[in-house]
């Protein structure tokens, strides 16, 4: 498997499933990098007790808050919490506490994993609360995400010597999902999700744009499809294993350039149409 390195990464949703695993992984690198910021809600939860196990055996790994004062709260779906990736407030205290880390440096990698899925939003009972939920959380959080943390990633790519586009330069990657096709969409309608859908196809034009915009300041920009994996939200009829899926993601990155920003591509390395 080829390694991506990257001195310094930051991942939203970090505490279960395909986010956790990346922690995982990324510790368990060759070149682990300098800092890891793993954000979730609520870093002090039962939910996050793996995560601050990992936190307490590796220095290079921080826990970052994303959530409302007090801990986990909001709407409670089968498979999440309503990620506060979408909430300006708690942006702005992530991007401070991770700029007193870097002390000065940039940040190389920004994934934006969070996400929400509702499995019953079918078009008959799907409603206008659940849509702007979903779309806040899916596609308006890592919109956020990315203007708060740009000028630290514009630092990291003006730092950097190296020529062109990657992920070891500066780099944003949205997870997103093959169910954000519309190409694709008859081969897996058998699960209509119209709300996880529709986020998801606003999360591969975001993705479109910020390649169009960012690029001219050397930060590529890339959707990855990580597969269905067994999780929480992927369920056990999935066909991957989170590990599988994760060594997938993590091999692609090193092999990203500026022919691919602004591109859908799979944990292959497969491109998806649009």
């Amino acid at each position: 498997m080829a390694a991506v390195w990257a001195r310094t990464v930051l991942l939203t949703g970090s505490n279960r499933g395909i986010g956790l695993e990346l922690v995982k992984q990324l510790l368990g690198a060759p070149r682990p990098p300098a800092w890891i910021f793993a954000t979730c809600r609520d870093p002090e939860g039962p939910r996050a007790q793996e995560l601050r196990d990992l936190a307490s055996k590796h220095p290079n790994l921080i826990l970052v808050k994303l959530g409302p004062p007090g801990g986990r709260h909001g709407f409670q779906t089968l498979f999440s919490y309503t990620a506060d990736v979408a909430n300006p407030s708690a942006i702005t205290d992530a991007v401070k506490i991770v700029e007193g880390k870097l002390n000065g440096t940039g940040l190389n990698l920004l994934i934006n994993n969070a996400g929400i899925y509702t499995p019953a939003a079918s078009l008959e009972s799907v409603d206008a609360e659940e849509m702007i939920r979903t779309y806040k959380t899916n596609a308006v959080g890592p919109m956020l995400m990315a203007q708060a943390f740009l000028p630290l990633l514009k630092k990291a790519a003006w730092e950097s010597t190296e020529e062109g586009l990657s992920c070891s330069k500066a780099a944003i990657i949205n997870i997103s999902t093959i169910m954000g096709s519309i190409e694709k969409t008859p081969e897996s309608f058998f699960k209509p999700v119209i709300s996880y859908r529709c986020s998801k196809a606003a999360l591969n034009m975001l993705t479109k744009c910020q390649a169009l915009t960012y690029g001219e300041a050397g930060i590529l920009c890339v959707a990855l499809h990580p597969g269905w994996v067994k999780t929480d939200m992927g369920s056990q009829e999935a066909d991957l294993t989170v590990d599988t899926s994760v060594r997938g993601l993590l091999s692609v990155l090193p092999t990203l350039t500026e022919k691919h920003s602004g591109t859908l591509l799979n944990w292959e390395g497969k491109a998806i149409p649009w």
